[in-house]
């Protein structure tokens, strides 16, 4: 797997060396920069347990790949419980758990035949059984809303199991995580948006034509030009509250921002 990373290292003269890697992962480019005291043999296998970890969630939730365990549960779970493999049932358990959290306006079922806003309850998981069952036909679960986010927490695990205290990743510049600092500053500043040891997370249209988010109230795409970020200190929950934030509309929007008042939200009207 290492030839599909690209990668440049800059010795110290003094202190930290700085290792810049990217890679195509989860349909995007994936650039990270590594700012640190560790030798560049051992910072690239960061990147390639980075790169490893990647590749294996998309794998467990890819929702376009008919060969991912999301993709087998869709196509079986409503004719039996299907046992999930630990990871898949967090992401899910943690998804059906912020459909509440946020008014309803995250919805990992949006993408189902015959949605309506009830497709949700339809969706069960047992503890005990570390399973999940459809109890209809034609449910479908999409986690693309939710899996970046999922992935920089993941990553941000690896970066400090490997003591690496100054990073930045990004995720096609939709999906971001900041540790630490910038080898100039304090802190890195991303689009005048200053982050330190946070995630900034991205949802919206940047024209009418590329819509992508389905708006759980009617099931129809989200229009408009805009876009909302997020800042978190977690990825997940950052996914969730930008997509879930670009999807209601102008009062729901307000109370989900009162509701999340700790996090940072900018809003772009792109034209």
């Amino acid at each position: 797997m290492q030839t599909a990373i690209q990668h440049l290292y800059k010795p110290p003269h003094e202190g930290n060396g700085l290792l810049y890697a990217w890679f195509l992962s989860m349909h995007t480019r994936v650039d990270i920069i590594l700012y640190s005291q560790k030798p560049e043999r051992e910072l690239l296998l960061v990147v390639n347990r980075i790169y490893d970890a990647l590749y294996r969630l998309e794998k467990i939730a890819n929702f376009y790949d008919p060969d991912s365990e999301l993709s087998f549960v869709n196509r079986t779970a409503s004719i039996s419980p299907i046992v999930l493999s630990e990871e898949l049932y967090s992401m899910i358990d943690l998804c059906l758990e912020y459909n509440s959290k946020t008014l309803g306006y995250f919805d990992i079922t949006v993408h189902s035949e015959n949605y309506t806003q009830t497709t949700i309850h339809s969706v069960h998981l047992s503890a005990e059984e570390h399973s999940i069952h459809f109890s209809q036909p034609g449910v479908s679960i999409n986690l693309s809303g939710f899996l970046k986010g999922y992935a920089l927490e993941t990553i941000k695990g690896i970066l400090n199991e490997s003591m690496i205290e100054n990073a930045l990743i990004n995720m096609g510049n939709s999906s971001i995580l900041a540790l630490g600092n910038h080898p100039v500053g304090s802190g890195w500043k991303i689009n005048n948006i200053l982050l330190h040891n946070e995630c900034l997370t991205t949802s919206g249209n940047d024209s009418p034509e590329r819509r992508h988010i389905v708006s759980p109230r009617n099931g129809k795409l989200v229009e408009g030009v805009q876009q909302i970020a997020v800042v978190t200190t977690n990825g997940s929950i950052g996914e969730i509250l930008s997509t879930a934030l670009f999807a209601a509309d102008g009062e729901q929007r307000k109370a989900l921002m009162g509701i999340y008042a700790q996090c940072r939200v900018y809003i772009y009207p792109l034209y």
